[in-house]
């Protein structure tokens, strides 16, 4: 082969991707990917050409699928959101259930999908919604308990998966319900519980009319549509039960006319409640709203300080409790007690006001939850931007800062590195692994609140605080160790780096700010300072002493790194001056026969070196470690040449 066609054939395979992106570009489907090598090859084109295509289309091919795996979780994540977002909004339950069974069918490229729920009164369950179905009979069947693979699901209570549901005696066969299955003309079928707690209330379902095995993926999707649809059930009920409620509050009213009052401050400390929620009041706005119309003092209080005796009776019965001159309501929301309600100075509650004081219990629940659930998202992506910063993930500075900026926080500003660690060890495991949660959320909120970042790290938590105004890295680690350790009500230590700026600029810096911030944290266990805080500059070079890892260059950085990055920048000659400076026994005089200059030469250069390394570096203190740094950096130096 000449060396012009064999250029050519280089050529020719350099470019073997073009026809690849193009069919990546139009959406094309996996056959046509075929298409370039089978004309490559019916040309009789060169059989480098023919390898770089058919490597091309196996790396295109590849990429397809992940872009098609990723529309594919894009499309479940959106309808998930859009049914979470039509259950919030829940006017009528038929709808959103239709809703869920539509798109699970949608997503999950089934011929049927459809959901039954448990009839309490007839003792069997019957068909409640039904998608992609031909079958009148289907539509209509009703289930005895434990029969077909509906009935195997409610038993157990986890998803089970038929690829041939005549051909599975893993349930129990009936008569009319193989009739049904047969007339829908269904074979592979899968179902998952629908749960309220504990309980199965119906089984959700999709199902096609010829084999096929359900992928993991699958099975977990219509498991978050179940959950949705129990959900929207368990809303239901709990509406039709207020509907209940209020429906008694009229009888009551019309029954017991003399008590229009209290029921008029029902009514109204519903509106206040309802006005609350809506504008994102917190616990102490309905512990005050429910005060005034009760004309008594409401407050939260959490599980630590209620009433023990009186908190498990009101959670047991469900309503309120009398104590002593008292009343309290639990706050419990999923069999998890959140605290409670403490009405105090009222002994006598009618059962009208009993009854808004439960229900103002019921809304603190709710109010609980949902800021819970907002705090534990922005915990995940405040840690999740801190872990960047550590692993150096994301060097975009753009990026990184409008990150921050979502989350209220400011990578230009001045910024200091805390590594905590509690100070304590548990006498098991799983108090160890409480202690350090608890530690976690404490770091979070404090985070949150100083609009800085949080994440958990080596068995602790680490910290990317802003320094205030005259406030130094230490001055940050004692109050951060001391609102920790008061959060979590153990000795909680504090290690800090010294101060960073421009961080979206210089990510990297933040791993090794973090490093420093460990050793000073070793440092201070190593001297028996458990629930202190401190700062790598108030070891000096007592820290290279304590340190596990000898950070050399950082403790000269930090004692004379001025000085030096002065005399590479400007040429001039501080170091060797501070160095002939020591050497004279801190004498000017001295110094300037050493050195052969003036003695005003030699006090501007010590002027300098003032300016540069604080007022008070010729106290005893600040001379050693000068003195340490200037012989480590003199040895550094004299090592690399």
């Amino acid at each position: 082969m000449s060396r012009d066609h064999e250029q050519s054939a280089e050529r020719s395979a350099d470019n073997a991707e073009t026809p690849f992106l193009q069919l990546l570009a139009r959406g094309a489907p996996a056959e046509a990917y075929e298409q370039p090598v089978l004309l490559a090859r019916a040309e009789s084109c060169p059989a480098a050409r023919v390898a770089a295509l058919e490597e091309a289309k196996q790396l295109a091919l590849r990429v397809r699928s992940e872009m098609e795996g990723r529309r594919r979780r894009e499309a479940e994540l959106s309808a998930l959101f859009e049914t979470a977002h039509d259950l919030a909004g829940l006017r009528d339950v038929d709808a959103v259930l239709r809703a869920i069974v539509q798109r699970a069918r949608s997503l999950l490229g089934t011929d049927v999908a459809y959901l039954s729920l448990h009839d309490e009164a007839e003792g069997d369950t019957y068909m409640r919604v039904t998608e992609g179905s031909v079958a009148a009979r289907f539509q209509q069947l009703r289930l005895g308990m434990g029969e077909g693979l509906g009935g195997l699901v409610a038993q157990t209570a986890r998803p089970y998966v038929t690829d041939d549901y005549f051909k599975d005696d893993r349930f129990q066969h009936t008569r009319a319900i193989d009739a049904g299955v047969q007339d829908e003309g269904l074979v592979a079928i899968l179902g998952v519980p629908l749960m309220i707690g504990p309980h199965v209330i119906g089984v959700l379902f999709a199902a096609d009319r010829r084999a096929r095995i359900f992928e993991r993926e699958q099975i977990a999707l219509l498991g978050s549509f179940a959950a949705l649809a129990a959900a929207a059930i368990d809303t239901a009920n709990r509406l039709t039960e207020t509907r209940s409620a209020l429906d008694r509050l009229g009888r009551a009213h019309e029954i017991i006319r003399d008590r229009s009052g209290v029921i008029e401050r029902a009514s109204d400390i519903h509106d206040r409640l309802a006005e609350l929620v809506l504008r994102g009041g917190g616990v102490h706005d309905v512990a005050a709203a429910v005060s005034e119309v009760l004309d008594g003092t409401v407050e939260f209080t959490g599980t630590d300080t209620a009433p023990g005796a009186a908190l498990q009776a009101s959670r047991t019965e469900g309503h309120a409790v009398r104590h002593g001159q008292d009343w309290v309501a639990a706050v419990a929301a999923g069999g998890e007690l959140l605290g409670a309600l403490v009405l105090g100075g009222h002994p006598g509650l009618d059962p009208v006001d009993q009854r808004t004081f439960e229900r103002a219990a019921m809304v603190t629940s709710l109010l609980l939850l949902a800021r819970r659930s907002a705090a534990e998202a922005e915990q995940r992506v405040r840690g999740e931007l801190l872990d960047d910063l550590l692993d150096v993930r994301d060097r975009d500075p753009r990026l990184l800062r409008e990150r921050a900026t979502r989350l209220h926080a400011d990578l230009d500003a001045v910024h200091v590195v805390l590594a905590a660690r509690l100070d304590t060890t548990a006498a098991d495991a799983d108090r160890e692994a409480d202690a350090r949660r608890r530690l976690w959320s404490a770091a979070s909120h404090l985070a949150a609140t100083g609009h800085g970042l949080a994440a958990a790290r080596d068995g602790g938590t680490v910290l990317l605080l802003p320094l205030g105004p005259d406030e130094t890295a230490t001055d940050l680690a004692r109050r951060t160790a001391g609102q920790l350790g008061t959060a979590v009500q153990e000795a909680v230590t504090v290690g800090a780096s010294a101060p960073l700026e421009d961080l979206a600029a210089h990510p990297e810096a933040v791993a090794a700010a973090y490093a420093e911030g460990q050793r000073c944290l070793e440092a201070l266990r190593l001297l028996g300072r458990a629930g202190d805080g401190a700062a790598a500059e108030d070891f000096g070079f007592l820290g290279l002493l304590l340190a596990g890892d000898r950070d050399i260059s950082g403790f000269v950085g930090r004692t004379i790194g001025r000085v030096v990055d002065y005399d590479q920048q400007r040429g001039t000659d501080l170091l060797r001056t501070l160095d002939a400076y020591f050497a004279c026994g801190m004498s000017p005089a001295r110094t300037k026969d050493d050195l052969h200059v003036h003695v005003n030469t030699v006090a501007q250069r010590l002027e300098r070196v003032g300016r540069l390394l604080g007022e008070d570096w010729q106290s005893p203190a600040r001379v050693l470690e000068i003195q340490l740094a200037l012989r480590l950096h003199r040895l550094s130096t004299t090592a690399r040449h």
